[in-house]
């Protein structure tokens, strides 16, 4: 696979404005505790993710933050949101979150454990990789809960692909605690022909 010359060739924009982020650095595989939050009924999705990960003809690996601190079943509802803030807050450095309707909805209930993520996610004002469950490539705000949205969060969007994920975490997600940018952005549509999708 071809890297991009990350000073001629811009992959990322903005939505609306498309404003264009400069590339740096080398494509290295990016090995943080990686955490993925989701709607419940997307689980089938997070399953994919793992099978990916213990794929050896598949490129793509993270870290599984779900791994630690196990809840229970028969936990409380606090000891369980106790959990994932820990999850959070001690363990990853990067998060995924898997877009849907769903998981907009789920996400800025106020009530719901994803909400409950989104909301830490924001307080430890970690990375963010929307990926789309639908496919599309595009920063697609009815995927993307609304506490981001109204918090203008620097988000990036990609289509729920293992290439296109790993690049996000390769490349985004080491930036983001140095960046200035703000709000929802996506990936041009020629990085996805570079990545054979």
């Amino acid at each position: 696979m071809r890297v991009p010359n990350r000073l001629t060739e811009p992959l990322l924009s903005r939505q609306p404005q498309d404003r264009v982020l400069e590339e740096q650095g080398e494509l290295v595989s990016y090995r943080n505790k990686t955490y993925v939050a989701f709607a419940s009924e997307d689980i089938h999705c997070y399953r994919m993710m793992e099978a990916w990960r213990d794929n050896d003809n598949i490129d793509f690996s993270f870290f599984d933050a779900h791994d630690l601190y196990v809840a229970r079943d028969t936990s409380t509802r606090e000891t369980i949101k106790r959990r994932l803030r820990e999850r959070l807050s001690n363990i990853a450095k990067q998060v995924v979150l898997l877009g849907s309707r769903t998981a907009k909805r789920k996400g800025g209930d106020s009530w719901s454990f994803l909400a409950h993520e989104v909301d830490t996610i924001i307080q430890l004002n970690l990375p963010v990789v929307v990926a789309n469950l639908d496919g599309t490539r595009d920063a697609n705000t009815s995927f993307i809960p609304k506490p981001f949205l109204d918090a203008q969060y620097y988000t990036v969007s990609v289509s729920f692909q293992s290439a296109v994920i790993k690049y996000a975490l390769d490349e985004y997600a080491p930036d983001f605690v140095n960046s200035e940018k703000s709000g929802n952005y996506h990936y041009k549509p020629h990085l996805y022909t570079r990545l054979g999708l």
